[in-house]
């Protein structure tokens, strides 16, 4: 029906309460537990599949993706679907089962409904209070997959315990990704060991040395938030493209994250800024080292420029923003995602940490970062303003 991996099969033939699935980036975890879910909703009468995110935005641009992918890949699996609804997210099968993708708001919200089966995406997103509102209202089985960047509820209260499968995979354990993601992974070890520790071979790691920490979660803009702009990183097979809205109230900086998403042509992401409602006389800045596309959205009527990059660029933006409290506001999981992993390089020798970032799940980041060299300044005082 698909091709698949090991990776599947142990998931799919799993008897386990809960089956964690433990791993590194580009490890298939994710996908594979969609094509075992889709597997038992073929085979299974009536069954209510239920896969949950920490946002919808997340989900779109993760579980929901490959499940589309997986779908539209296989014509047999498509003669057994009868019916995809879009706007709910619900896949609708001739067994008569369901899956359905969703985020609960709070853990009251979480105690709405019953499943047979349970998929908990990301589940370092999620808090241990919600998942228990959940895994209580399943049936039979829960899958949960994260990346182990360190420590969280999973392995205090789940992992060794009975009826607990552990399955810890990387990048390795995934025969479908291209040599060049393989190698950019594995390169980590000569960059920073517990990176590679994490990203490359799935261990729980402590990451230390993380560039930003002034930061917090905010639900909404303050009424009082002025619009500043917008920040823009090209993307496309590998890399997601990503926009960020940054708005400042009581000298603090709100920023949302827009879009995250692979395969998006410039058309694309002008379509997607004109759905997002974006005005073409707002400021928007871009990665310089695409001028091309630069241009192409110019000519879309967009106003956007090229970042003012220079030779200490990185390092001049992470200090910009260091002056400010940052917000990150309401369903930008990705974000939050990147500054809990956006760490300082360490000098393997040495052991200290260099001023250069790890150049690794920084995409949103390296949004606001352009946007803070073109439109948040510095004064002579050593007090950053807006421009």
């Amino acid at each position: 029906m698909f091709q698949s991996s090991r990776l599947y099969l142990e998931n799919l033939n799993s008897t386990e309460d809960i089956v964690i699935n433990q791993g590194g980036t580009s490890s298939g975890k994710t996908y594979s537990i969609i094509q075992a879910l889709f597997s038992i909703a073929i085979s299974n009468e009536r069954k209510i599949i239920t896969v949950v995110g920490q946002d919808i935005p997340n989900l779109k641009a993760g579980a929901l993706r490959d499940a589309i992918e997986i779908s539209n890949g296989s014509e047999e699996l498509k003669q057994l679907i009868t019916n995809y609804n879009k706007s709910d997210r619900v896949f609708e099968f001739r067994s008569g089962s369901i899956m359905e993708f969703k985020s609960y708001s709070d853990m009251q919200d979480a105690k709405s409904g019953k499943r047979d089966y349970l998929f908990i995406n990301e589940a370092n997103g999620i808090s241990h209070g919600m998942f228990n509102e959940l895994h209580l209202r399943t049936k039979v089985r829960t899958f949960i997959d994260y990346n182990p960047n360190t420590e969280f509820w999973v392995h205090e209260k789940l992992i060794g315990k009975e009826g607990v499968k552990l399955l810890i995979s990387d990048h390795r354990n995934n025969p479908f990704i291209d040599s060049k993601i393989r190698n950019k992974i594995e390169a980590l070890k000569d960059i920073d060991l517990e990176s590679w520790r994490v990203y490359a071979r799935g261990l729980t790691g402590k990451i230390e040395g993380l560039i930003f920490r002034n930061w917090d979660r905010s639900y909404i803009f303050p009424p009082d938030a002025k619009l500043l702009g917008y920040g823009l990183d090209f993307g496309f097979t590998n890399d997601p493209t990503a926009l960020v809205e940054v708005r400042q109230s009581n000298g603090e900086l709100f920023i949302k994250s827009l879009i995250y998403e692979t395969g998006l042509t410039n058309q694309d992401i002008s379509a997607r800024m004109d759905t997002l409602g974006i005005s073409r006389n707002e400021d928007i800045i871009c990665d310089s080292a695409e001028p091309k596309s630069i241009e192409e959205l110019r000519r879309m009527g967009w106003r956007v420029e090229g970042a003012n990059k220079g030779a200490d660029s990185i390092k001049n933006s992470i200090d910009i923003l260091k002056r400010y409290k940052m917000n990150i506001v309401g369903d930008s999981g990705s974000l939050v995602r990147e500054l809990n992993s956006y760490k300082w390089k360490v000098d393997k020798n040495t052991g200290k940490s260099i001023n250069e970032p790890l150049d690794i799940l920084n995409h949103a980041i390296d949004s606001i970062r352009y946007f803070a060299l073109n439109r948040l300044g510095q004064d002579n005082s050593g007090v950053y303003y807006i421009i």
